[in-house]
């Protein structure tokens, strides 16, 4: 026993520069941002950080750019994981088909989701253009009259947005749902059909349940990934037209390193902070139910 002890010692104390480094890039930060989102730092005024309370907080209600930005991140971000979840799971049942070539499409599916956002980005940017870009050729094919801008209009713009977003990062969510799906018995589908269940029955009361511990918990990091988005927006529109698809992280980009407002930054990133732990907190509370 006494043996045992020793060694757990030793790992901790193997671990423990791993565990302390962790810490600092990760504690640091967030305790450096909180704090400085009570002070008021414009570099560009003066050296001066005077201590302001709630003000830069009670700016974020009062700025009309910061609630366009807010309003189109929840958009963003539930419409983008509404369809991942559908799409996803859609894409990874008939990727779980046996068929010829089966391999091969799997293989090719995450080629959107290998390349990076930003070439993604700027190749939707020529690609919704309407007097060269690749979607009103496709469109004109149909209709040769067709003239439309997507990314000149806020509706459309911010359609397009989720749309290129849905594009990358569904395969990447269809290929883990996949994951789940190989671990479920086919004697299971079997035993179902001799009792004479047919396919959306299946589907409804054997695949569901399997994998909805799986679909929740990408849900936690995918919601994550799309209200901390940024790179999507900077290269394919630039938060415009007007503000109309400025995310909340790229507002955070713009206060910090155009406007040189950090205080300010600071502020809408502690609140950014305080949505994604309340919506991953919402996740893992269900994921809990379904384990209970």
């Amino acid at each position: 026993m006494e043996k045992k002890r020793n060694h757990l010692w030793i790992a901790w104390i193997l671990v423990l520069p791993v565990i302390l480094l962790r810490g600092f890039t990760t504690i640091y930060p967030v305790c450096a941002t909180i704090i400085n989102s009570f002070l008021d730092i414009r570099l560009l005024r003066s050296q001066e950080t005077p201590f302001i309370g709630f003000g830069n907080y009670i700016k974020i209600f009062r700025d009309p750019k910061l609630i366009t930005s807010l309003q189109f991140t929840a958009v963003f971000t539930f419409v983008s994981m509404f369809f991942h979840i559908i799409l996803g799971i859609g894409l990874a049942v008939l990727l779980n088909v046996k068929f010829k070539g089966k391999r091969f499409l799997r293989s090719i599916v995450l080629i959107p989701w290998a390349m990076p956002m930003v070439v993604v980005g700027l190749a939707a940017r020529w690609a919704f253009n309407d007097s060269y870009g690749l979607i009103n050729d496709l469109i004109r094919r149909i209709i040769p009259a067709f003239h439309y801008d997507w990314l000149i209009f806020p509706v459309s713009a911010r359609l397009s947005v989720i749309a290129v977003d849905l594009w990358k990062d569904v395969p990447y969510f269809a290929i883990m749902v996949l994951a789940a799906l190989q671990f479920i018995s086919e004697d299971i589908y079997e035993a179902a059909r001799i009792d004479g269940a047919g396919k959306f029955q299946s589907f409804y009361r054997i695949t569901i349940p399997n994998i909805l511990k799986t679909v929740l918990t990408l849900s936690i990091f995918f919601t994550t990934w799309r209200m901390t988005s940024f790179d999507v927006v900077y290269s394919m529109t630039s938060g415009g037209p007007g503000d109309s698809t400025s995310l909340l992280a790229y507002r955070i980009m713009t206060e910090a390193f155009t406007n040189l407002n950090v205080g300010y930054a600071s502020a809408i990133a502690a609140v950014l902070f305080l949505l994604m732990a309340g919506l991953s907190s919402i996740n893992l509370f269900f994921i809990k139910k379904i384990d209970s």
